[in-house]
């Protein structure tokens, strides 16, 4: 026996031909059964017909509020105060410092530190948007805020 010998063990088992005649034994109907809209061509598929539930579409919630994002809208990625206890005393906080630390989501965003929290080091941080609590809490440990266009 060789390699081009061998054959596969399981027996293989045609396809059926449907609607080829009462002796194919799947004619007429073709193992649709008889009437009723699973019997007819193009059933199913259709995301609005979903027999008596609520379709699809209207489930979804309506679209509130602006109706449509501002081309000119600015989005900031948000740090807190608390998230910058990573940074060690005289440490420089800046976009790409904090792109490195991994802490801002997008770094094409400019960046808000907001004043959740308490700062322990004294630092030195250049940003686009520093909020007033932020910025007293800042200044109390000893740091200074730069802000940058």
């Amino acid at each position: 026996m060789k390699l081009n010998d061998l054959k596969p063990n399981l027996a293989k088992k045609n396809r059926k031909r449907m609607g080829h005649g009462i002796s194919a034994g799947q004619g007429k109907t073709a193992g649709r059964g008889t009437k009723g809209q699973k019997s007819r061509s193009g059933f199913g598929g259709h995301l609005y017909r979903q027999g008596g539930n609520l379709p699809f579409f209207r489930r979804l919630p309506f679209v509130r509020g602006k109706g449509f994002t501002p081309p000119t809208e600015t989005i900031y990625n948000e740090i807190n105060l608390d998230q910058l206890s990573s940074f060690k005393a005289n440490a420089e906080v800046t976009p790409e410092s904090l792109d490195q630390a991994r802490l801002i989501r997008d770094p094409r965003n400019p960046v808000a530190i907001m004043g959740r929290g308490e700062v322990k080091a004294a630092l030195k941080v250049r940003v686009q948007r520093v909020t007033k609590s932020a910025k007293a809490k800042i200044e109390a440990a000893g740091g200074s805020v730069d802000l940058i266009e």
